[in-house]
């Protein structure tokens, strides 16, 4: 497949180190905001092509599929763009900034026959997928209760994309999509929504967010004022699931039973960056003729952008774009 960028920032420079090492994947084109930035970085990883605008690359008849690299806030109108021109898209989450966009973009790709896909790399990797194995194996029996944290220190820049509410900024979307999407995966769809942030110059800076079932429950903290390990764990009647550091993008997860033995470890170090793993599922489903991927379902990243904007809801926090 051929593949094209857009957008030059830093995941799109970690996403391009796995997509060159990746066999049968073609680094074919890459666009950027500057003619002087795309080419810089097409001639780093070896990409074909570079164009200075967004509409060239994705009007470029050769490209397969297009990953969407962009701010938050610019998501919806570069996926959608792709779209239009009949690309194959794999969007960075989130997709968009509320449940409006997503389900627009979503709608467009299955009106089209197009593949369309978050790029949720966590759901991808062995480690999540054996933990999800777990569960439907019923190891740990009924799943009942999640704890799982993503807050990651950053120092307060006006600046930068993570505090500009005009660039879709935030914790909630930036972090907490991915404890949001490890509940919803195992727990499905909350009863209610209970959930606090600290706010700055309108956006949140650090949640607090209890999604209650109906004898269940997921307590998930994530923002950018305190670093954490950033565990997870998922508990069920006969025992439950710890993930390493980092739990989204851990090599390693651990079953234990209901007294807390060790049942089995599964250690499995990724091949190039973890980046991979995404890159072939895209490969895989386009190969198969599939609109959707089974992973990562249209469905999953809805209910997740649901959650988010009830969130936001409580908060009172809106985007320029949403008036």
């Amino acid at each position: 497949m051929n593949w094209g960028i857009i957008g030059t920032g830093r995941i799109a420079n970690t996403f391009a180190q796995a997509l060159v090492k990746c066999t049968g994947s073609k680094a074919y084109a890459v666009a950027s905001r500057t003619v002087e930035k795309a080419a810089a970085f097409a001639s780093e990883y070896g990409f074909e092509r570079s164009y200075g605008s967004y509409r060239e690359l994705a009007e470029d008849e050769k490209v397969d599929i297009v990953y969407i690299a962009t701010p938050m806030s610019s998501h919806y109108k570069d996926a959608r763009l792709c779209l239009e021109q009949g690309k194959k898209v794999l969007c960075e989450k989130s997709v968009g900034i509320n449940l409006e966009q997503t389900r627009e973009l979503c709608d467009l790709a299955k009106s089209k026959g197009l593949f369309f896909m978050e790029a949720m790399w966590m759901k991808c990797r062995p480690s999540y997928l054996k933990a999800m194995e777990w569960i439907k194996n019923g190891c740990i029996g009924r799943a009942e209760y999640i704890k799982a944290d993503f807050c990651n220190f950053v120092p307060y820049d006006e600046n930068d994309r993570l505090f500009r509410a005009d660039c879709g900024g935030g914790a909630l979307l930036d972090l907490a999509v991915y404890p949001l999407t490890m509940a919803a995966d195992v727990l499905g769809t909350p009863k209610e929504i209970i959930s606090h942030a600290h706010m700055r110059h309108g956006v949140d800076m650090s949640n607090t967010i209890t999604l209650l079932y109906d004898n269940d429950c997921a307590a998930i903290n994530s923002g950018f004022e305190i670093q954490n390990r950033n565990n997870a764990m998922i508990m069920g009647e006969k025992g439950y699931i710890a993930f390493g550091d980092w739990f989204f993008c851990s090599d390693e997860v651990t079953l234990f039973d209901e007294k807390g033995v060790e049942v089995e470890k599964c250690l499995i170090p990724h091949e190039i960056n973890g980046y991979e793993y995404e890159i072939r599922e895209c490969e895989r489903c386009a190969a198969e003729g599939l609109a959707e991927s089974p992973l990562i379902p249209h469905s999953s990243t809805l209910n997740v952008m649901k959650i988010m904007d009830e969130c936001r809801r409580q908060w009172g926090m809106t985007f320029p774009e949403e008036g």
